[in-house]
């Protein structure tokens, strides 16, 4: 006669059941690592403060002042969001963290800062958006 009997494939002892679930655990852990890198690396915007060029086209000075982090002008081109050139002298770009404690280091940097979207509230109940440019002003 012929056993009807499935086999088990559950673990006996409870001791391999949990280096079993550890291992598990481990590697969903180190398969995170690249994205959490990757996250860190990601580009946000942010204001950057210049001193005011004197003798210099303030744009110009801008992607000078740009050029030597991101590796070239056509790169800094590409970064640059906007031009801050009459209550600020400055720019807004989209960088890495790394590239803003390099910009930091740039003659003429006077501050780096992330550029924040806020939500006012007004007094009938209506909202406004509104980009908030910390720092100097």
């Amino acid at each position: 006669m012929k056993s009807t009997q499935t086999p088990r494939h559950h673990l006996r002892n409870p001791l391999l059941a949990l280096l079993f679930l550890a291992a598990a655990a481990a590697q969903i852990a180190m398969a995170a690592e690249p994205e959490q890198a990757a996250a860190a690396q990601e580009a946000a915007v942010h204001i950057v403060y210049v001193d005011r060029p004197e003798d210099a086209d303030p744009e110009e000075f801008h992607i000078r002042t740009l050029s030597p982090v991101l590796g070239s002008e056509e790169k800094a081109r590409e970064a640059v969001l906007y031009h801050y050139k009459h209550a600020a002298s400055g720019f807004s770009a989209k960088l890495t963290a790394e590239q803003v404690e390099d910009l930091k280091k740039q003659p003429g940097v006077l501050q780096v800062v992330p550029s924040q979207t806020l939500q006012l509230h007004g007094q009938e109940g209506g909202h406004a958006s509104t980009t908030r440019t910390m720092g100097l002003m």
